[in-house]
């Protein structure tokens, strides 16, 4: 009687709380999915609100505007629209007629009456504008006007992509959609709601029957008791501001499968008490004739036991044994190969001064020879200072190997790239190479040793050096950025990478044997995280390897913070 008792309270206390926490996980499923949602959105609409305000400062689109050559703009922005992952990117010129587009069908159109267009040249920021397209759905457009000596020269204007969004939506809840400040549904699930309230949108296309039948029932689901949960006739609305221009998010869930799922472990909840009763009534009827039986069988469970345990006691202890020799041997090797690592990033880092140091010996050997030794002396100053370098390059390299710590200092990136380039000059005066500079006029501050960025910049040269030969035309860009990070990017037209998956991998190289060991980008990957940024590298579009730098950078508030 007790265990009935008992298994009728479990029961009913179990349908409670099964009925409670599923109804809650639904609930909660939806809150989050449409936090997601949102979270997705704003990220999307960020991240292409500051790609006007770069373009609006490009050089070649200023010029193109400013000398009326638009020959070479459409490509320019197509060059950027798949870094980007905008819909379509345009330029118009003062009259707004579509000069450069990368939608080559949209050139020539005339957008003088357009709202982005006519907004972006009232005002010196970022315009966002919504306006409804032909077919029904909504384009999305960031615009911010071009300004050449002080004079509007024309408007840029970015279309969000967002139709990935809505097509990540579908499936998951019955119905989503996005009403702007005034709300109008500008993004939807459903493409009859879109231009409509939600009333009216309800009215010409509703959700499926469950939405329906919820939204007849009652207007405020939490009033529904929970029955009507159960028969999965609830309709969970939920709303949730986009801190945007006013704009919210709804989404419509069901409730399913509740009391199927509550029943599945009720069912086995009974069997389980059924079970148990009939159990306890064979434990009764066997405890006499088998409790003697027990007693043996329990004792020699435990002789078996205690034999075993010695015998996993030897094991361990041997194995032990064997593991303090493994150690010692791993300990070995890894000192062998530290070494060897170390000798060969020496041999790596030390053949451009030697390089710089034969040539300037050269050079003071003829001056010498001219009876012009004052020059000499410069030339035998700057092999001291090459020495000094050699030095500092060695102490990194330990300081590399035992991935210490250092004190870092404000550093000019604008100084470091003059610096390696200068560094450079020998090798590069011995090649019929173009190098191309774009530097800020203000100094980019970093944080960090420059030394080692010197030496990160000088690698990335190098490469681009040795990836170059054979072309009929070499070229290398160095482009210094600056906004919420310091960007330094290293451009040339040689034949791409590979394999970029193992690029930055220690002693890979496709160089032949003797050019070089595999460790320079190694070396300037690490040396580029510990200052606190990241070093990637990809295939430009046009042919040719791109590697990018990224450093945090340094304004009031980090020296503030610091």
């Amino acid at each position: 009687m007790a265990v009935c008792a008992f298994a009728v309270i479990s029961i009913y206390v179990t349908n409670q709380l099964l009925t409670q926490r599923f109804t809650e996980t639904t609930r909660n499923r939806s809150e989050i999915r449409l936090t997601l949602y949102v979270a997705n959105l704003m990220s999307e609409l960020q991240r292409n609100s500051i790609v006007p305000q770069l373009l609006a400062r490009d050089p070649q689109l200023i010029a193109a505007l400013d000398y009326k050559d638009y020959s070479l703009s459409t490509q320019r922005l197509l060059s950027f629209v798949d870094e980007i992952g905008a819909a379509s990117l345009m330029l118009l010129d003062a009259d707004g007629r579509t000069v450069a587009a990368t939608d080559r069908g949209r050139l020539g159109e005339l957008h003088k009456t357009s709202a982005y267009f006519i907004n972006a040249l009232r005002s010196n920021a970022t315009i966002f504008t919504t306006s409804k397209q032909p077919n029904g759905g909504y384009a999305f457009v960031y615009s911010r006007r071009v300004e050449v000596a002080g004079s509007t020269a024309g408007v840029l204007a970015v279309e969000v992509d967002l139709q990935k969004l809505e097509n990540g939506w579908a499936g998951v809840s019955d119905a989503v959609f996005v009403a702007d400040g005034e709300g109008t549904i500008v993004m939807s699930t459903e493409p009859r709601w879109r231009g409509l309230d939600e009333a009216s949108a309800l009215a010409i296309q509703s959700a499926p029957s469950a939405i329906e039948r919820a939204l007849r029932a009652t207007q405020d689901w939490a009033a529904l008791p929970v029955d009507a949960y159960l028969r999965g006739e609830a309709v969970l609305r939920r709303e949730a501001r986009v801190p945007f221009q006013g704009w919210r998010m709804v989404s419509y869930t069901t409730y399913s499968s509740v009391r199927e799922r509550v029943n599945g472990i009720l069912a086995l909840e009974v069997m389980g008490f059924a079970i148990l009763l009939a159990l306890m009534f064979w434990l009764w009827s066997r405890r006499a004739a088998s409790r003697i039986v027990f007693f043996q069988r329990e004792s020699a469970e435990l002789r078996a036991l205690n034999i075993r345990l010695q015998r996993e006691i030897a094991e361990r202890q041997k194995v032990e044994k064997t593991l303090q020799v493994a150690e010692q041997t791993l300990a070995q090797s890894s000192k062998l190969a530290a070494l060897g690592e170390m000798s060969a990033a020496v041999s790596h880092e030390l053949n451009q001064p030697l390089a710089a140091m034969k040539t300037y010996l050269a050079g003071a050997r003829l001056l010498l020879q001219r009876k012009r030794p004052d020059e000499a002396l410069s030339s035998f100053q700057r092999i001291d200072d090459l020495i000094e370098r050699m030095g500092a390059i060695t102490k990194q390299l330990k300081s590399y190997a035992r991935k210490g710590a250092d004190v870092f200092s404000p550093v000019d990136t604008r100084a470091a790239v003059s610096s390696a380039l200068s560094m450079m000059e020998p090798q590069l005066k011995t090649r019929d190479i173009t190098i191309t500079r774009t530097l800020p006029e203000d100094p980019v501050m970093v944080l960090g040793d420059r030394m080692r960025l010197e030496q990160v910049i000088i690698n990335l040269l190098r490469n681009a050096l040795d990836a170059t030969k054979g072309v009929a035309d070499p070229s290398i860009e160095i482009i210094l950025a600056t906004g919420e990070t310091v960007s330094l990017t290293v451009r040339d037209n040689g034949h791409g990478i590979d394999d970029l998956d193992e690029l930055f991998e220690p002693f890979y190289t496709t160089k032949q044997p003797g050019d070089g060991v595999g460790l320079g980008l190694a070396i300037s990957s690490g040396i580029v995280n510990d200052l606190g940024g990241r070093l990637t590298a990809r295939n430009a579009a046009g042919g040719g390897a791109v590697f990018e730098v990224q450093l945090p950078i340094l304004n009031a508030e980090t020296e503030a913070a610091e």
